[in-house]
């Protein structure tokens, strides 16, 4: 099941997600997010 969720980014990190988007490495900006996170949460497993 997906959740819809409201976050704030700084502007600067935005632009370089849709850069990313562009290249069609990522569908969308939920796509990306949940990626990084993903990534991010494997990373710091203990």
């Amino acid at each position: 099941m997906k959740h819809k969720l409201s976050i704030s980014i700084e502007e600067d990190i935005v632009l370089r997600v849709f850069d990313r988007m562009r290249s069609r490495e990522f569908r969308n900006k939920s796509h990306f997010f949940e990626v990084a996170a993903a990534k991010m949460l494997e990373e710091r497993r203990e």
